[in-house]
């Protein structure tokens, strides 16, 4: 199957010449508007950075006690649901492991004016090319220092409702946004105000709604074996005696010393994972769709590390079996299998919707048409570099708020929304995959940069993550400490040294 991104059609409408031109008119009456940005990580952050660029007054609602959403680590986890399947269990907002580093380069990281370099002369940071998480943490914290962030986030207020303000005008909607403060102590959450606001970004990240891997289930009973085919989300599992997780509630390799565990997952973190916990189990089964060929095998450069294809069945005995025909009696099975986009505070009357983890419809990933300019969405594509992504996301959502950029009518919208999903379609891709950008992420980060008016990203930081992509890929083991690429190193920092002010480097 070749690839959408340049297949026959146009799968993300980018060069369309109608919706280019159109997206192009500039505006010469700014407009300052109210705005409430939901969640103070990345995209929250440089969303409330961008929208004050461009004068509007702006609110950031964040349920924690500070910045830096999925970036912050907290070692508690939710013991009582694993699995997080129960919507009113005691959610941990935060997804790190201790021992997790950034998979790609730091400076391809960082913000476009804002660049992710090393602080010299200070030891207690962490200046490897791939740091691990408490530095990118420290990294948003400078950011939301240097641009003086702080003062627009109202810390451990959490948001429960967004919707538009009934009876409004039609041709001027406005959003109440519902939320209460935590009082002081930690005892319960004070009393709840409703607001309004021209605008409201939705920035709450995708990394706190596990999502499960359907295994199919089989009971022995005497001699003979029984497939077991409920319809919930994992069917038969529960019959199977080991214990269950999912990633999100990962964080130290100790808890699995000596025990046989089977990873569901190949991505970036099943990977990782599975190697942490490699550290401690006697055995790691990595079980994926993708591995159909020559499993299953040993994991070169590990004595206990095994690849797998998918799980075809969990049986009452404690056995997993794979669809290579092989199999395992373990003790826990890991769920490395994503997250699920996740909006409990946001009532549209379903004109937006999460179907199958397509949030939609809407346009570029942004904007839903028929609530376009005062709803949209920031962070929502992966396998992407988020941090600038994110900024020019941002960029083009304070514009259209303020009037200086357009957006094409509700029908061509749509229309643009309509054809993309078709696209997909025709390319067997499931919904899914709608905001997975890997095969186009700069083309569309160009995209915004052409409608905001900015340079499109900078050669070096492509050719870095193409770099990055290879090396994690032939050298899975050592690609983080062994960069050889210096050129793109020096391309960057001279960049930094004639682009970007002294006063934010």
């Amino acid at each position: 199957m070749s690839s959408p991104a340049y297949g026959g059609g146009d799968i993300r409408g980018l060069s369309n010449p109608l919706i280019s031109t159109m997206n192009s008119r500039i505006s010469s009456s700014l407009t300052s508007r109210n705005v409430a940005v939901i969640g103070a990580g990345a995209a929250g952050l440089v969303a409330a950075r961008e929208l004050r660029r461009e004068g509007h007054k702006t609110v950031v609602f964040e349920r924690s006690n500070q910045i830096g959403g999925t970036w912050v680590y907290d070692p508690n986890i939710e013991s009582d649901d694993p699995l997080g399947l129960n919507p009113s269990r005691n959610i941990i907002h935060t997804s790190l492991y201790k021992n997790l580093r950034t998979n790609l380069p730091r400076e391809s990281m960082g913000f476009r004016d804002y660049p992710f370099v090393t602080k010299d002369g200070n030891d207690q940071r962490d200046n490897r090319r791939y740091p691990g998480h408490k530095e990118v943490l420290n990294y948003l914290e400078d950011f939301a220092n240097d641009f003086k962030l702080i003062e627009l986030i109202r810390f451990e207020t959490e948001v429960f409702h967004v919707g538009l303000l009934k009876d409004d005008d039609k041709d001027g909607k406005k959003w109440v946004v519902r939320s209460a403060q935590k009082m002081r102590g930690g005892a319960g959450d004070g009393e709840a105000v409703d607001e309004v606001f021209d605008g409201v970004v939705v920035c709450n990240g995708h990394y706190t709604e596990p999502n499960i891997a359907e295994i199919p289930g089989h009971l022995t009973v005497g001699r003979r074996e029984y497939q077991i085919c409920k319809d919930d989300i994992l069917r038969g599992i529960d019959e199977w005696p080991g214990k269950q997780m999912h990633s999100h509630n990962y964080r130290v390799p100790e808890p699995f010393l000596d025990q046989v565990v089977v990873v569901i997952g190949t991505s970036a973190s099943g990977q990782d994972i599975s190697r942490d916990i490699a550290e401690a189990a006697k055995e790691v089964h990595i079980a994926g769709r993708s591995l159909t060929e020559g499993v299953p095998t040993r994991l070169p450069g590990h004595e206990n590390m095994w690849l797998h294809s998918m799980i075809e069945s969990a049986h009452d005995d404690g056995r997993v079996i794979f669809q290579d025909g092989s199999s395992v009696t373990a003790d826990v099975i890991l769920h490395c299998t994503g997250y699920k986009y996740h909006f409990p505070f946001l009532e549209t009357n379903n004109i937006v919707i999460v179907d199958e983890n397509r949030v939609g419809p809407l346009y570029k990933h942004v904007f839903p048409p028929l609530l376009a300019p005062g709803l949209s969405f920031i962070g929502l594509p992966w396998k992407v570099i988020p941090f600038p992504l994110s900024e020019l996301q941002s960029k083009w959502v304070a514009g259209v708020l303020s009037g200086r950029i357009s957006l094409p009518s509700q029908e061509e919208m749509m229309a643009d929304v309509e054809a993309f999903y078709l696209e997909l379609e025709a390319a067997g891709l499931p919904k899914r995959f709608t905001h997975n950008m890997s095969d186009y992420q700069f083309e569309y980060g160009d995209w915004l940069a052409a409608q905001c008016g900015c340079t499109h990203s900078e050669k070096w930081r492509k050719l870095m993550y193409y770099e990055a992509s290879k090396k994690k890929r032939s050298q899975p083991e050592t690609y983080r400490d062994e960069w050889e690429a210096e050129h793109l190193i020096l391309e960057a920092y001279e960049y930094f040294r004639q682009c970007i002010p002294t006063s934010v480097r």
